[in-house]
C-alpha cells in the first residue's frame, strides 16, 4: 500500500485543516498487493456486465432504436476518451482516491470532496441497481422450481436484497484475492452466455432486422429515429449503462501489483471487452425480441433467450442471466468499499470507515455502502416508485457529474503542471478529455431536463446540501495527509517529467 506518515501536527491549507493522528493510523488502514492485469480486467468487467443483461433497453423506449444505437456510439466515444484519460491520472496518481484524488490534485479539497462524494453516489446506486435486477431474476428461478411461488407476490422481494447485500459483503470482506478471483471467474462465465446467445440467436434464424424498426414513429418522427432526433439526447443516460464502472479501475492501484502499468492495460482491454459485448446486445436482442416488446422489459436478454430457445428451459436461462447480475454485484460493491475507504481515510468522511482489520479489506466502508444502498431501495420500492428506475437514475446522475469532474481535472493538470511524471499518457490528450466532457455534461443536461428524472436529481441535491454543510462545518477541519493528500499537497505535481 501507499504509505503515508502520521502527521504530527495540525496544517492549515486552502480553507481546509490537517489534523494530527497517531503513528498506527494508517496501520489499521491498509490494503494488500494481490492482483494484476487480468484481476483488474476482472474486477471492471464484472462491474459492468450486468448492463449488457438489463437497464440499457429502456434507451429504446426514449429515442427508438435508431436513436438509442446513435446514442450507445456517442457514449462509446466518450468512454473511449475517457478511459485513457484516467488512465493516465492514475498512472501518475496511483492511489485508491481514483476520481477524488485527480480533482484533488488540480482543483483542490472541496472540489475532491465533491467529486468523491459524486463517486459514491454513482457505486453505492448501481449496487442498489443490480440489486434490484438480481433480486428479480432470482424470484423468477424460484418460482419456476417452486412451482410458482415467488417473493415478490407476498411483498418480500426485499428478503433477496438482504441475501444479496450480505453475500457479496461477505465476499468482499474475506480478502482482496479472493474478489478479484471471483470477478475474473464471473466476467468470463457472463461473456460465455452473452456469446451463446448471440450463436443461438444467429444460427436459430430468429434474428430479423426489420424489428429493429417496429416502433410507429410519432409526428414528424422516421422509421430509424420514431421520436425524432431529438430524443437522441435523453438516450444517452441509458448508452452510459452499458459502460458505466468501468472507470472504477484506478480504485485497485493499492491492490495492484504494477498499477502504473496495468490500470492502463486492463482499462483499454476492458474497455474493448465491453464494447463488443454491448454493440452484441443492442444489435441482436431486439432483433430477436422486437423493438418495441424489449423497451419495457425488465429481463431483456432473459426474454431474448425464450424467443430461441423452449420456455422450458426458463430456469436454466433466468440462471444463465443472472450470473452476469451478479458479476456486477460483486466489482460494484468492490467500487464503493474503495471509493469510501479512500475518502474516510482522507478524513472526509468518518475515519472509522477506513479501518481494515486481518483481512486488509475494507470491511467497515462496505457494511455502511450496503446499509444505504438497501434502505434506499427499501424506501423507492415500497414509498410507492419503482426503484429500479429510481435508483438508476440516481447512480447515472452520480456517474456523469463524476465523468465531468474527472475530465477538468485531466485539462487542468495538463495545463497546469506540464511537467508532472505521467507514467502512462493518453493518446487524445486534451482534446479527448475535452470531448468525454462535452458528452458526459450532455448527458448531465439530458438528466436534468427529462422529467422522468426529476425525483434523482432532487434526492441527490438533497444528499449533497447536507454532505457539502457537514463538510463545512465539520469535516474540512478533520483532513488528514493521506497518500492522496500529500500527492496534492508535495512537489510531486512538479516534478521533473515529460513536458506536454
Amino acid at each position: 500500500m501507499a504509505s503515508a506518515p502520521a502527521s504530527t501536527d495540525s496544517v492549515t491549507v486552502s480553507g481546509v485543516t490537517y489534523s494530527a493522528v497517531d503513528e498506527g493510523y494508517f496501520e489499521k488502514r491498509t490494503l494488500k498487493r494481490t492482483t494484476g492485469v487480468l484481476g483488474l480486467w476482472g474486477i471492471g468487467v464484472a462491474a459492468v456486465i450486468s448492463g449488457d443483461f438489463s437497464g440499457w433497453n429502456a434507451g429504446i423506449g426514449a429515442a427508438g432504436w435508431g436513436g438509442f444505437f446513435i446514442a450507445t456510439l456517442i457514449v462509446a466515444v466518450m468512454f473511449v476518451c475517457m478511459i485513457s484519460s484516467i488512465s493516465e491520472m492514475a498512472s501518475a496518481m496511483p492511489h485508491t482516491g481514483g476520481a477524488y484524488s485527480f480533482a484533488r490534485a488540480a482543483l483542490g479539497p472541496w472540489a475532491g470532496f465533491v467529486t468523491g462524494l459524486a463517486e459514491t453516489i454513482e457505486y453505492v446506486m448501481t449496487t442498489a441497481v443490480v440489486i434490484f435486477y438480481s433480486a428479480q431474476y432470482a424470484d423468477a428461478i424460484m418460482a419456476n422450481l417452486t412451482g410458482g411461488f415467488a417473493l415478490a407476490d407476498h411483498g418480500l422481494i426485499w428478503v433477496w436484497w438482504l441475501i444479496l447485500y450480505v453475500a457479496f459483503i461477505v465476499l468482499n470482506s474475506s480478502g482482496a484475492e479472493s474478489s478479484f478471483r471471483f470477478a475474473v471467474v464471473v466476467s468470463i462465465l457472463s461473456i460465455m452466455i452473452l456469446a451463446v446467445f448471440a450463436i443461438l440467436a444467429i444460427a436459430s434464424g430468429s434474428v430479423d432486422f426489420s424489428r429493429l424498426f417496429d416502433i410507429t414513429p410519432e409526428a414528424g418522427g422516421t422509421t430509424f429515429l420514431p421520436f425524432g432526433v431529438g430524443a437522441i439526447f435523453f438516450a444517452l443516460p441509458f448508452g452510459i449503462w452499458l459502460l458505466l464502472g468501468i472507470e472504477e479501475l484506478p480504485l485497485a492501484a493499492e491492490e495492484a501489483h504494477n498499477p502504473e502499468r496495468d490500470i492502463p492495460r486492463a482499462g483499454t482491454v476492458g474497455t474493448v471487452t465491453l464494447l463488443i459485448t454491448g454493440l452484441t446486445v443492442v444489435i441482436l436482442n431486439p432483433a430477436v425480441v422486437g423493438a418495441n416488446a424489449l423497451s419495457t422489459s425488465s429481463e431483456p436478454l432473459l426474454d431474448g433467450f425464450r424467443a430461441i430457445v423452449p420456455s422450458s428451459w426458463a430456469a436454466v436461462l433466468s440462471a444463465f442471466a443472472l450470473v452476469g447480475l451478479l458479476a456486477s454485484v460483486q466489482g460494484i460493491i468492490f467500487a464503493y468499499g474503495r471509493n469510501m475507504y479512500s475518502l474516510s481515510r482522507a478524513g472526509y468522511y468518518p475515519r472509522a470507515l477506513s479501518l481494515t482489520g486481518s483481512r486488509q479489506t475494507p470491511y467497515v466502508a462496505l457494511i455502511v455502502g450496503g446499509v444505504i444502498g438497501f434502505v434506499c431501495l427499501f424506501v423507492a420500492q415500497y414509498g410507492g416508485e419503482s426503484a429500479g428506475s429510481i435508483v438508476l437514475n440516481i447512480s447515472v446522475w452520480g456517474a456523469v457529474l463524476s465523468y465531468l469532474l474527472q475530465m477538468t481535472a485531466f485539462v487542468v493538470l495538463r495545463r497546469r503542471f506540464p511537467q508532472a511524471a505521467r507514467p502512462h499518457r493518453s493518446p487524445y490528450g486534451v482534446p479527448g478529455a475535452a470531448i468525454a466532457g462535452l458528452i458526459a455534461l450532455s448527458a448531465f443536461i439530458a438528466i436534468l431536463l427529462n422529467p422522468d428524472y426529476r425525483l434523482a436529481v432532487y434526492a441527490v441535491v438533497i444528499i449533497y446540501l447536507i454532505a457539502l454543510a457537514v463538510f463545512a462545518l465539520w469535516g474540512r477541519r478533520r483532513l488528514v495527509r493521506s497518500p492522496e493528500e500529500d500527492y496534492a499537497l508535495s512537489e510531486s505535481l512538479r516534478a521533473a517529467g515529460t513536458a506536454s
